[in-house]
C-alpha cells in the first residue's frame, strides 16, 4: 500500500448506520517511509459512534478507556507555521479488558473504565500490563487550510440520501440531490462533487449488500441487532421461561416526530398486524402530523397482549419521551381492537381512549365480498349490519337483533355459517366496546388504514417469503425502507421539494383524495336514501354507486372499496350527507353529543355537582370553539390579536405575583414601571428605618 505524506489527500469517511467499527473504514497509511501509522479520517461528531462499534464487536466485546489525553484550547497554534494534522484534542484509548500479563499464567482483569494506579505496584514493562489492543484519536483543527477541500455531510443530507437508496431511486438521481445537499454548504467544486460521487456508490453498495441475517439462528440474529442498535430500542426483554419476547424499537427521529406532534394531541395503535402471517404480530404506535396523516413512532414486536406486559413497554415509550421534553402529554389515544387492554393505556398516558371502527369495517366488508357473490347480496348484507349497529347502539336487544339478521339471509349458506361461528362470539365485544367508548371520527379511520394498507404493501411484496417468520427480518424492512419512506414524505412537504413524493404523500389517506372531488360530482337518491352517485373525474361517462349513504357502514362499487377499504367516493358522500336533512349524522358525532348530553344530566339541580358539570362542558366548547375557529381562518394573526392578555415582564406583577388592579401592558405605558421603582425604593427605604 502507498504512503500518503499529506493528510489534505485522505478523504472523510462517515459510515452509515448509528455505530461503526474499524472493520467499517478504509485505513490508509499516513507518514513518513521510515514511520507510519494507519490512518482513517471521519467526522469527529462520530467519534462515540466509533467507540461504540469498536466495543460491541460480535466475536470480541469489549470496552476501552482512555490511557493518556491532551489538549490544546484554539487559537493557541500559529496558522502560519502549524502542520495540517496539528491536533486540538489527542486522547489514547486502550483495552480495558485481558490478562494482568499476557504471558503464562496471566489473571484476569475485570473491566475498566479508567486507568488504574499502578503507582504502588512492582514495576513492569508496559507492554506487560494487560490487552494490547489500542487506537489513538486525534481532533484536527477545524480551521486549517483543508477544512474548506472537505464537504460537509449533515445528517439531514446524509438521511435523505439513504432513504432514497432504500426507496430505489435510481443512483444519478441520488447522487444529483446529494450534491444539491453539499452544495448548500461547501459551495459547487469539482473535487466536492468528487468525492460525493464516490460517496454515494460506496453508500448504495453497503446497503446493497447489507442483510437482516446477522446469524442463521433468528434469536441470536436479533440480539446481536439489539446491540448494535441500542440508542433505537426503548424496551427489549429476551424470551425466557416466565418472560415473552418483547421488542420496543423507536428511532431518533420518530422519537423528535412524537414529541412535536403528539404533544397535546392524539395518538392512535394499529394493531395486531400479522397475526397469522408473521412469527411475532406488530404493533404500531402513530401520532397525527401537520396534515393528520398517520405518522409511526413506535414499533411493538411481540405476541403478548396482557396487561403487565402491555404496561411495562408503554411506561418505557413515554419514560423515553419525557427523558427529552418532560411536560409531553398526549390529549386522547385511539385503538381499534375491541379486545385490547384499555387500563394500561389510561394509567400510563392519563388520558381518554377512542374506538376506532376501521377494522371492524374493513373485516365485515371483505368477508362479505368473499363469502358472497352476488353484489346486490353484499350490499343488503352490509347495509343490515350497520343498522344493527345503529339499533343496538341505540339500546334494542342485540340476540333479537342477531337473529332476525340470519334468518333474512339464511339462504345464503357459506356467510351464515361464517357468520356465526366467526362474528356472533365477537359482535357482542365490539358493540360494547362501540358503546362504552367515543368512537373516532371518519378521518382519523381513514389515515389509521391508509398507514396499515402501506406497512402491508412494504412488507409482502418481498419475493423471499420465508422470510416473515424471522424478527431479524422484520426490523430490517421497518427501520430501513418503511422508516425511509415516512422521513422522505414528510421532508419532501416541509422542504417543498421531491415534488411527485410530495404530492403522493398528500393524497395518501381518503379523506385528502375526497376533498379533491367537487360538490358537483356528488347525486344523492333525495327520495329514499339508499344510494349516492359520484361521477368520476378521469373519466365522464363513468359513475360509481355508493350504497348506504351517510353511514360509517356505506361502501361503493370501485375496486378499492371492494377490497374492504374505506374510499374516497365513500368519505365525500358521507360529508356531503352530513348537512343534509333526512341523513342521521356521523356515530361519532353522536358519541361526542351523548357525552355532552351525559354531563348535562347527570348532576342535581342545584348541587356542586352541576358547577362542576358547567365547568367542564364550559372549557370543552371553549377549547373546541378556538380549534374551529383556528382550522377555519386564514389569518392566524387575527386570532392572536384576540386572545386575552398574558403578563409579559415581571415589573407587572406585584411582589405576591398576583395581578394589579389595572391591566399591565408591554414597555409601551412609561409611568407604570415607574411606579412600580418608586414602590420597590420606598419599600427599601422602610427596611433601613427598621434596622437602624
Amino acid at each position: 500500500m502507498d504512503i500518503i505524506e499529506s493528510i489534505l489527500d485522505i478523504p472523510v469517511q462517515d459510515p452509515p448506520g448509528e455505530d461503526f467499527s474499524s472493520a467499517d473504514l478504509n485505513w490508509t497509511k499516513f507518514g513518513t517511509a521510515e514511520r507510519h501509522d494507519d490512518v482513517a479520517l471521519i467526522p469527529y461528531a462520530r467519534v462515540d459512534a466509533f467507540i461504540i462499534g469498536e466495543c460491541s464487536n460480535v466475536e470480541c466485546p469489549t470496552r476501552f478507556h482512555i490511557e493518556r489525553g491532551r489538549k490544546r484550547s484554539k487559537g493557541s497554534l500559529n496558522l502560519k507555521d502549524y502542520k495540517s494534522d496539528e491536533y486540538l484534542e489527542y486522547r489514547l484509548y486502550w483495552c480495558s479488558f485481558g490478562p494482568e500479563n499476557y504471558g503464562e499464567g496471566g489473571g484476569i482483569l475485570p473491566s475498566r473504565r479508567y486507568r488504574l494506579n499502578t503507582r504502588n505496584r512492582a514495576a513492569r514493562p508496559q507492554s506487560m500490563r494487560g490487552c494490547t489492543c489500542h487506537f489513538v484519536v486525534k481532533r484536527l483543527d477545524a480551521i486549517g487550510p483543508g477544512a474548506k477541500k472537505i464537504p460537509y455531510i449533515c445528517n439531514e443530507i446524509q438521511q435523505q440520501t439513504m432513504s432514497m437508496i432504500y426507496l430505489g431511486i435510481p443512483e444519478e438521481n441520488v447522487l444529483e440531490k446529494h450534491i444539491e445537499g453539499i452544495q448548500r454548504y461547501c459551495g459547487s467544486n469539482a473535487k466536492v462533487n468528487s468525492l460525493a460521487s464516490q460517496y454515494v456508490h460506496k453508500l448504495g453498495m453497503i446497503i446493497q449488500r447489507s442483510t437482516h441475517e446477522l446469524d442463521l439462528d433468528d434469536q441470536a440474529s436479533i440480539r446481536m441487532w439489539v446491540e448494535r442498535n441500542k440508542k433505537s430500542i426503548f424496551f427489549y426483554q429476551d424470551t425466557s421461561e416466565t418472560d415473552p419476547f418483547i421488542l420496543g424499537i423507536q428511532t431518533e427521529w420518530q422519537l423528535q416526530q412524537m414529541i412535536r406532534f403528539g404533544h397535546r394531541n392524539l395518538m392512535a395503535v394499529d394493531s395486531t398486524f400479522g397475526i397469522k402471517r408473521l412469527k411475532y404480530p406488530l404493533c404500531t404506535l402513530l401520532v397525527f402530523d401537520s396534515r393528520q396523516h398517520a405518522l409511526p413512532v413506535a414499533w411493538v414486536i411481540t405476541r403478548t397482549i396482557a396487561k403487565p406486559d402491555v404496561s411495562k413497554w408503554m411506561k418505557a415509550l413515554l419514560d423515553r419521551v419525557r427523558a427529552v421534553e418532560p411536560g409531553w402529554k398526549v390529549n386522547g389515544f385511539f385503538i381499534d381492537d375491541a379486545a385490547a387492554e384499555i387500563d394500561p393505556i389510561r394509567n400510563t398516558f392519563s388520558c381518554p381512549v377512542l374506538f376506532s371502527l376501521w377494522r371492524v369495517r374493513r373485516s365485515w366488508l371483505r368477508n362479505i365480498v368473499k363469502k358472497c357473490s352476488n353484489i346486490e347480496v353484499q350490499r343488503e348484507i352490509f347495509k343490515r349490519l350497520g343498522e344493527i349497529v345503529y339499533s343496538i347502539w341505540g339500546g334494542v336487544d342485540s340476540l333479537v337483533a342477531l337473529e332476525e339478521f340470519t334468518q333474512d339471509f339464511i339462504d345464503q349458506t357459506a356467510f351464515v355459517q361464517y357468520f356465526k361461528a366467526s362474528w356472533v362470539p365477537k359482535i357482542e365485544m365490539w358493540l360494547t366496546m362501540m358503546k362504552t367508548l367515543p368512537l373516532a371520527s371518519q378521518e382519523a379511520s381513514g389515515a389509521i388504514e391508509a398507514y396499515h394498507v402501506k406497512l402491508k404493501v412494504k412488507l409482502y411484496d418481498d419475493s423471499h417469503l420465508g422470510a416473515l417468520q424471522r424478527v431479524d427480518w422484520l426490523v430490517h424492512k421497518l427501520t430501513t425502507e418503511l422508516h425511509s419512506s415516512y422521513w422522505l414524505d414528510r421532508y419532501a412537504d416541509e422542504s417543498d421539494s421531491f415534488q411527485n413524493v410530495k404530492e403522493e404523500y398528500i393524497a395518501s389517506t381518503s379523506w385528502h383524495r375526497a376533498l379533491q372531488i367537487p360538490d358537483s360530482a356528488i347525486t344523492l337518491d333525495e327520495k329514499d336514501h339508499l344510494f349516492a352517485k359520484v361521477l368520476s373525474q378521469k373519466d365522464s361517462s363513468l359513475a360509481h354507486l355508493v350504497w348506504n349513504p351517510g353511514s360509517e357502514f356505506a361502501f361503493c362499487d370501485c375496486a378499492w372499496s371492494m377490497q374492504g377499504n374505506l374510499c374516497k367516493h365513500v368519505v365525500k358522500v358521507n360529508m356531503i350527507c352530513e348537512n343534509r336533512q333526512g341523513y342521521q349524522p356521523s356515530m361519532s358525532f353522536q358519541s361526542f353529543r351523548d357525552i355532552l348530553m351525559d354531563l348535562w344530566r347527570k348532576p342535581m339541580d342545584d348541587s356542586v355537582a352541576l358547577d362542576l358539570s358547567t365547568a367542564w362542558t364550559h372549557q370543552m366548547l371553549d377549547q373546541i370553539q378556538k380549534l374551529v375557529e383556528l382550522n377555519s381562518s386564514n389569518d392566524i394573526g387575527s386570532m392572536v390579536n384576540n386572545l386575552p392578555l398574558k403578563w409579559v415582564a415581571k415589573k407587572g406583577r406585584t411582589s405576591f405575583g398576583k395581578p394589579p388592579s389595572t391591566l399591565a401592558l408591554p414597555s409601551s405605558s412609561r409611568g407604570g414601571t415607574k411606579n412600580v421603582a418608586a414602590h420597590k425604593k420606598n419599600r427599601k427605604r422602610k427596611r433601613l428605618s427598621r434596622l437602624r
